[in-house]
């Protein structure tokens, strides 16, 4: 007879931020019965999976317990399942449109996220003057950049009324102003991996800003980084047949492109009362060398500083501590982190998210391989690429009465298992005759597999 704690979890996805419930924990079915003679209970969560501009469980309540018995496998089923609202919208005062996202929680994890497209949203400042957010699609509201844009001492309120006919509104925000980013650097480092155990080297970005102003106390960062990258076989020939191979137009050639990553981390300090002077040494990130492509050709970060209110300031810190305690039940004991939008006729309904409204300070570094990566001598990513070079002869068996395959049935061989990319003929040297041809798997002959040939409206090579 098998003993062991059987671990089940039942997932409830909340699209937008990719927040989701999880009933996780081991349960015990003995006789029919739930439970059986061992000790039971539930653990409910919440998380917030990390994604867009928001990261971290949202709320987790635990209820912990254990029990070794012989049991069979079940997965519990929710009753009285109640969608929830996920806000996510950010008021900022840069000269460029303003978004709020309406999303609703979904009951299964393979569910589709179901978005809100049909509420009716608007801003609305101290002054009374209301900005109406148009439709985008996706559940995606937007402001227009040339009517509306946020000012520095005003403040703000987001309003939805849904299809339902229930409203929100949330709490009444100002925009204080933030100090200017002065300097943005890097500076060769390491840290450890795996568990504290393996120590990789690379680089950390850090930067200094010009002295706050007395009543801007709370900062908060995010980050975008993109990187230009070659991948190492990209496809420069079509097969035709055993007789036809062309050359690729190196337009049609996918050997350069671009990739954008942004940030999850949640980035916050709080400017000690009284202190004066610049702020200095602010960590943003660190980039593990040999663990990524980023920095092997032409590497760009644009950091984005806010200023924030001590509500908003609490809200990221809460979500970071519910974070970094997920999964340790001897850690401290999570709660709700609390939205600042409520219902206007049930302020209990949960809701999700957090209408943000801050000054942005922004400020873009490029770093270039040859001249500012390698001759800190780090280590080096290697690409896990391969390129197969074969000819029909390399598939043939003597025993069989079968002829050997033409160049163009190993050719679909390889297509056709979807795995693999035709990069180029190897031709004999004495004869000029073909006689190999050269695959790769796909993401290692197509750049366009894991990021975009188009370049950056922003991008510079200088």
């Amino acid at each position: 007879m098998l003993k062991y704690a059987e671990q089940v979890h039942l997932q409830l996805y909340l699209s937008g931020w990719s927040y989701f419930l999880s009933i996780s924990g081991t349960v015990v079915k003995q006789n029919g019965i739930l439970g059986g003679n061992g000790s039971r209970g539930v653990v409910l969560i919440i998380h917030k999976l990390m994604s867009k501009s928001i990261s971290g469980p949202l709320i987790l309540l635990v209820v912990v317990f254990s029990a070794v018995k012989c049991v069979d496998p079940y997965t519990p089923k929710l009753s009285g399942y109640r969608n929830v609202m996920v806000v996510d919208g950010l008021v900022t005062n840069a000269d460029n449109s303003y978004k709020v996202s309406l999303t609703e929680s979904i009951e299964a994890q393979d569910s589709t996220p179901k978005t809100i497209s049909d509420a009716t949203v608007y801003i609305t400042d101290d002054n009374g003057v209301r900005t109406d957010l148009l439709p985008a699609g996706n559940g995606i509201y937007k402001t227009d950049s040339l009517t509306f844009r946020g000012e520095t001492g005003r403040t703000y309120q987001l309003h939805i009324t849904r299809s339902d006919g229930n409203e929100y509104v949330s709490d009444s925000c100002k925009m204080l102003p933030v100090p200017e980013i002065d300097t943005v650097y890097f500076f060769k480092d390491s840290r450890l991996y795996n568990n504290q155990t393996v120590l990789r080297q690379g680089i950390s970005i850090f930067l200094d800003s010009k002295e706050p102003q007395e009543e801007n106390n709370y900062l908060r960062w995010t980050f975008d980084e993109t990187w230009k990258f070659r991948i190492p076989y990209p496809t420069s020939y079509v097969f035709l047949n055993d007789s036809t191979i062309n050359s690729l137009p190196p337009s049609e050639i996918k050997e350069f492109c671009w990739r954008t990553n942004k940030n999850t981390e949640i980035l916050t300090r709080e400017i000690n009362p009284g202190s004066t002077g610049p702020i200095k040494g602010v960590p943003i990130t660190f980039i593990a060398s040999e663990l990524s492509g980023r920095l092997l050709m032409r590497y760009s970060i644009i950091i984005h500083q806010y200023s924030v209110s001590r509500n908003e300031y609490n809200f990221w810190n809460n979500l970071k501590m519910v974070e970094e305690n997920l999964g340790d039940l001897f850690g401290k004991q999570p709660f709700a982190v609390a939205s600042n939008i409520k219902n206007k006729r049930d302020p209990s309904e949960m809701v999700l998210g957090y209408f943000q409204v801050s000054s942005v300070s922004e400020k873009r570094i490029y770093l270039d391989f040859l001249k500012d990566i390698e001759p800190l001598n780090l280590p080096v990513y290697l690409y896990p690429c391969q390129l197969i070079t074969v000819s029909p002869m390399d598939f043939y068996d003597p025993t069989s009465r079968q002829k050997p395959m033409t160049f163009e049935q190993m050719y679909n061989m390889f297509i056709n298992s979807k795995r693999y990319s035709f990069v180029e003929p190897v031709y004999d040297p004495t004869t000029y005759k073909l006689s190999k041809l050269s695959f790769t798997t796909i993401e290692c002959a197509d750049c366009e597999k894991s990021g975009s040939s188009v370049t950056p409206y922003f991008w510079t090579d200088k």
